[in-house]
């Protein structure tokens, strides 16, 4: 028995308010087309969550299957698979073809019926496995496939006026889910159930705030005694005592974009050692949002923080990069890696990259003031300068939390 190959939902309903204006997208798409030109490239098939969802508003769910956009110099289509209905086209920013699960080269067909006579195509190198990388080459014989993932970050880090007053709104909603974290923190009271309240309350407010939107993806991680060593780890049922160091992590997600907002806390009272090493942090906390300025290197900021550590012997207990860029992206699909506060890094701030400042130690379990240590605040780089839209406070003033105390 045979079944079609491809299937026809456009039309399905009516499309989805969009994430941003028309205008908006429109340019994003006419910004990698110019690239495009320039490069010789005749069609570029996206297939990472980000591009496809800077690109054309479309945030896919993978589940084993591909997804893919296609932008030529005329059009911008995105490819879904059947599992997936009418929604893939309702968010697109341009048209859809929906492949089905009946034949395994389906989704290489579809891309067949958009790239045309293409002879040159842009991919992601980043993103593509040496399976698909294959897989295209055994279907398309005689195209040359050529690297367009670089260019196309470079144009996600300079963000558009639309872009940051999202990203601005999501910022307030971290802090939200901060207060929420600080609300229900208490000693006894599981990492968990902290983390749920948070989460909660994030979601709820983007529903109110954007009644339209997909709701997915927003978490919270909140981590409490030797969980804080890690700025990833999982949240756990572990229960929150007296003294503990604590870390929230509020990471609101909207149309594919995600915030966050780092803080230290401790559990009623913080020793001598533990206060030294958070007032330390705080300091290169400081500093680093006042380095976040146009003409600045990410390397030269990562050595001059380096230096604040030194001084005080802690250099050897950084965990990782002080910042980086936000916009698209997500824990499970990355960021734009050519914006990252590190010594290895050479991109020059430039007015409208959003960047965060984000110093982290971590000091070994057994060691006075054993735990991690980490603030984290969202700046957009402005001619002249930068705008903090970070709004929740930090330091031992602000963060020593004493909640009432819960049965085990």
């Amino acid at each position: 028995m045979q079944r079609e190959r491809l299937q026809n939902y456009v039309g399905i309903g009516e499309k989805a308010k969009p994430s941003f204006s028309a205008a908006e997208m429109q340019r994003r798409q006419d910004a990698i087309r110019a690239y495009m030109a320039e490069a010789g490239v005749d069609a570029a098939l996206f297939t990472s969550y980000h591009n496809i969802n800077y690109y054309a508003d479309f945030l896919y769910c993978q589940f084993g299957r591909r997804y893919g956009l296609v932008i030529d110099h005329d059009s911008a289509t995105t490819i879904s698979a059947g599992i997936d209905g009418g929604q893939p086209w309702r968010r697109t920013f341009g048209g859809n073809v929906t492949y089905t699960d009946w034949q395994k080269d389906n989704f290489f067909h579809a891309v067949r019926q958009l790239i045309g006579r293409a002879r040159r195509i842009g991919i992601e190198h980043d993103q593509v496995s040496i399976e698909l990388l294959g897989q295209l080459e055994s279907e398309f014989p005689g195209v040359a496939f050529v690297d367009i993932a670089g260019a196309a970050m470079r144009l996600r880090m300079i963000k558009s006026a639309e872009e940051i007053a999202h990203i601005t709104e999501m910022a307030r909603i971290a802090d939200i889910g901060g207060a929420a974290c600080v609300e229900a923190t208490a000693v006894g009271v599981p990492e968990h159930e902290v983390a749920l309240h948070s989460t909660a309350t994030m979601v709820r407010e983007i529903a109110r705030n954007w009644p339209e939107a997909e709701l997915l993806d927003t978490w919270t991680w909140f981590q409490s005694g030797i969980n804080t060593d890690g700025a990833h780890n999982p949240v756990t049922s572990r229960r929150i005592e007296r003294g503990d160091i604590l870390s929230l992590n509020c990471f609101p997600m909207v149309a594919g974009y995600y915030v966050a907002l780092e803080r230290t806390l401790f559990a009623e009272e913080a020793s001598d050692a533990h206060l030294r090493l958070w007032e330390i942090n705080c300091k290169v906390h400081d500093r680093g949002k006042a380095l976040l300025v146009p003409g600045k290197k990410c390397s030269e900021i990562a050595r001059e923080l380096n230096e604040i550590y030194a001084e005080e012997d802690l250099l050897q207990y950084r965990s990782f990069g002080y910042g980086h860029s936000f916009g698209v992206l997500c824990h499970y699909y990355g960021r734009e890696a050519g914006l990252e506060l590190r010594e290895d890094c050479e991109t020059v701030l430039e007015p409208g990259m959003v960047v965060s400042m984000e110093p982290m130690i971590t000091i070994p379990e057994g060691m006075p003031g054993a735990g991690g240590y980490r603030e984290h605040d969202i700046l957009v780089i402005e001619e002249g300068g930068n705008r903090n839209i970070t709004g929740f406070p930090y330091g031992p003033e602000h963060l020593i939390v004493k909640g009432k105390a819960r049965a085990a």
